[in-house]
């Protein structure tokens, strides 16, 4: 969420930001309910210094002077309550305008409606060249006895899945690797809830947007989508120690998407799903724009280390406009080659925010002066369990329908080789 004093000084910045994300507001509207709300607190801060007034007159008054000054004062108690009431409906108003304020995109981001706009800016490793007709990851998973699609469609219904023998080791093995790797770089792991209030999801910017693609639980709890969300909320309503930052956090969870949106695409297999496991990367760090720039290279660069070391081709995007979510204000996204589609596929995405959803999560520190500050936020994708391993089976497939597994992944497999020859 913006500051109200930043969005009334730069209201042409905010509509061209609103603009460049494709994302429609009536930020006239929100200031003409902003001026009322205004108002209206400023009557009712009348009101009740005249409520205060009388009260002492009517302390220090007798007799008939007395009966006349509480008569006044019932007066002013009911005009008091009658604007009470006004000011609670217009702030309602005010706060769900608010919310939908999209955070203003950095300058370096690129025009664009859709991920088709997005810029390449890296490409990293060389495509493999099989002597055979290569193999997607579904035949390669259910050949080897990876996975079982039809099963998990069963019991789980669409998209379900189930993995099990090598798959699972395979599974297992980068989560380890990645606690390895990133905890190396100074994040503290967490294990962290999926089953998280709404203040949370709504405070990491998750809804009211996107509330389609979420879970939801009969108590009015959400199944997060991503660890983002209970890591974000670790330290909501709190105010940190400057000694403390930059916190960095390393959350592995559960992960919950209905894909509400995506009717059709990657209806095979376990480039799209409902259920998966994550390790997220997080950062609240000081209130200073280069701050965050430098901590977002550093993250998305984090992410770029662990796929060379699995030796994965990949390349890396920065998200256009139209491409970016409500509080983000620049994102890469970091896109593996996928053989079987011939193309690339995005594995990770990395985002900073500034202040826009500490505000909302009320996470404050003391700068040097004393003076409380909104911290800044960002997030990275660390690594996905099961889409890497759509990447990692494709690229290491053999002829004979085994894979052969990553080096930097054989201590954590326990072998070299996975599946079995057809």
């Amino acid at each position: 969420m913006l500051d109200i004093h930043f969005i009334r000084e730069n209201v042409d910045l905010i509509k061209l930001g609103a603009e460049k994300k494709r994302i429609v507001v009536d930020i006239d509207h929100l200031l003409v309910v902003d001026e009322e709300r205004k108002f209206l607190r400023q009557q009712m801060d009348e009101k009740r210094a005249e409520q205060n007034r009388m009260s002492n007159t009517i302390a220090l008054s007798r007799g008939e002077d007395r009966t006349a000054y509480i008569e006044k004062m019932r007066h002013v108690k009911e005009g008091l309550a009658e604007l009470e009431e006004r000011h609670t409906k217009v702030f309602e108003e005010w706060q769900k305008l608010m919310i939908q304020v999209p955070n203003i995109p950095d300058v370096t981001v690129p025009e664009g409606e859709t991920d088709a706009d997005n810029q390449e800016v890296k490409k990293w490793g060389t495509l493999p060249e099989f002597s055979f007709t290569p193999k997607d990851h579904v035949e390669l998973m259910t050949s080897a006895g990876m996975a079982d699609f039809e099963r998990g469609a069963k019991v789980s219904g669409f998209r379900g899945y189930f993995l099990k023998g090598d798959g699972v080791l395979l599974s297992n093995a980068v989560w380890q690797l990645a606690l390895k790797h990133f905890t190396n770089k100074g994040l503290e792991p967490l294990m962290v809830p999926s089953l998280v209030r709404r203040e949370t999801v709504m405070g990491t910017g998750y809804l009211p947007q996107g509330e389609d693609d979420l879970y939801k639980t009969q108590d009015g709890e959400y199944l997060a989508g991503t660890g983002e969300v209970a890591a974000m909320g670790y330290y909501m309503d709190e105010i940190l120690d400057l000694e403390k930052l930059p916190v960095q956090f390393l959350a592995f969870s559960p992960c919950f998407r209905r894909e509400a949106g995506s009717h059709g695409k990657d209806v095979r297999g376990l480039i799209r799903v409902h259920e998966f496991f994550k390790w997220e990367q997080i950062v609240l760090c000081k209130a200073e724009h280069d701050e965050s720039v430098r901590m977002h290279e550093w993250l998305n660069r984090n992410t770029e280390e662990i796929i060379e070391l699995l030796n994965i081709p990949y390349h890396t995007v920065t998200n256009c406009g139209g491409d970016l979510g409500l509080g983000q204000v620049k994102k890469y996204d970091i896109e593996l080659w996928v053989p079987g589609e011939n193309t690339y596929r995005e594995i990770s995405s990395a985002s900073y925010f500034h202040d826009f959803q500490t505000r909302r999560l009320n996470i404050r520190y003391r700068d040097g002066e004393g003076k409380l500050q909104f911290a800044h936020s960002l997030n990275s994708t660390a690594l996905p369990t099961p889409r890497i391993l759509v990447s990692i089976v494709e690229n290491y497939q053999q002829e004979d329908g085994t894979i052969r597994v990553p080096k930097v992944l054989v201590p954590y497999v326990g072998k070299e080789i996975l599946g079995h020859t057809a």
